[in-house]
């Protein structure tokens, strides 16, 4: 893998044009704040960010967070105009085509935030254009080597990096609570197991947070079951983990799962299912246990109602947050981008 240099906190300031879907905090996805996370890491070296919405949505007007500007599509403004002044173009998930194809016909260098390791996500990265591509995990990096492997007439990008999807601990940390959580409760998510381990353990108290996309599952038949609606990514700390003592991630495929990773910064053990993705995320401070395995999730959640085993696994998990702090990838990213603009 080719790794990207660039320049420092001396660098011009830049123009960032992203192109993305959706954006918090109306849609708070685990990429959504993947990018936002570095949208506002180059905001804070001096430099203007601008994501402009593919999806027609709620908000109508251009709006501000966390220092980075949000132009919905709604808004109809001048995008073109936007591309011509950009110093680099940025995009993710289904936008990568068409800003690929504006970053050729402008002349811009691209720039594409791959979130998993599906087909679409690599060739489309390997269009031809991209001068960076950002993988979140050193999984995923190796997953894009063994892609060209097998696809040699894909275009390799210029130069690559890994970002781990940062989170700052100190916003999500808080004391833990009572409840066994799940975040996001689509079946594939596992709102399904959720379902059936909450009602074969009427004692335990648990919390739904619904997703912010797929089919949600209904636990309206459960008494020990709290919902709670979809919320910005800033509102977790108080809404969520603040009230968790446990979360559940028992998802088919995470290529990292940065729900784990926040709450491992209040000390709260997951439980996930050993995607590779999680596998790397979580590490030590992870517990493993197969997405079907209903008896393995049960017996463990009780054995960690036991104050000495719920301490251990609560060091583990701060451990392995301190572990993640995202100071390091967030400086080689904004290096790797001033380099682009020259």
């Amino acid at each position: 893998m080719t790794q990207a240099r660039g320049g420092g906190k001396g660098s011009r300031a830049m123009q960032v044009v992203a192109r993305l879907h959706a954006a918090p905090p109306r849609h708070n996805a685990g990429a959504e704040w993947m990018a936002w996370s570095m949208f506002r890491a180059l905001v804070e070296r001096g430099h203007e960010v601008t994501v402009w919405l593919s999806r027609y949505g709620e908000d109508h007007e251009p709006y501000e967070l966390d220092g980075v500007k949000v132009v919905p599509l709604e808004s109809r403004l001048d995008f073109a105009t936007a591309v011509r002044r950009a110093s680099v173009l940025v995009s993710h998930l289904e936008n990568v085509p068409s800003t690929a194809a504006l970053a050729r016909g402008y002349g811009k260098p691209f720039v594409s935030i791959c979130h998993n390791t599906f087909l679409p996500t690599f060739r489309d990265m390997a269009s031809g254009s991209t001068a960076l591509a950002v993988y979140n995990s050193q999984w995923m990096a190796r997953e894009a080597e063994l892609h060209f492997v097998d696809h040699p007439k894909g275009i390799r990008p210029e130069q690559s990096i890994v970002v781990r999807p940062p989170v700052f601990a100190k916003e999500y940390a808080a004391k833990p609570g009572d409840r066994v959580t799940l975040v996001n409760t689509n079946p594939e998510k596992g709102g399904l197991l959720f379902h059936k381990l909450a009602k074969r353990m009427p004692d335990i108290k648990f919390l739904a947070a619904k997703g912010s996309y797929g089919e949600q599952t209904d636990y309206s038949d459960l008494p020990n079951v709290e919902e709670v609606e979809h919320v910005s990514g800033h509102e977790m700390r108080d809404t969520v983990y603040a009230r968790t003592r446990l979360l559940l991630m028992p998802s088919s495929y995470e290529s990292w799962g940065r729900a784990g990773v926040e709450a491992l910064a209040s000390g709260i053990p997951v439980l996930a299912h050993p995607t590779p993705g999680l596998c790397e995320s979580l590490g030590e401070g992870g517990i493993f246990i197969e997405r079907q395995d209903l008896d393995g999730y049960e017996a463990v959640i009780r054995k960690l109602r036991t104050a000495s085993e719920y301490r251990l696994a609560g060091k583990r998990a701060k451990a392995r947050s301190a572990e993640l702090d995202p100071t390091a990838d967030l400086a080689a990213w904004c290096g790797a981008v001033e380099g682009l603009a020259g």
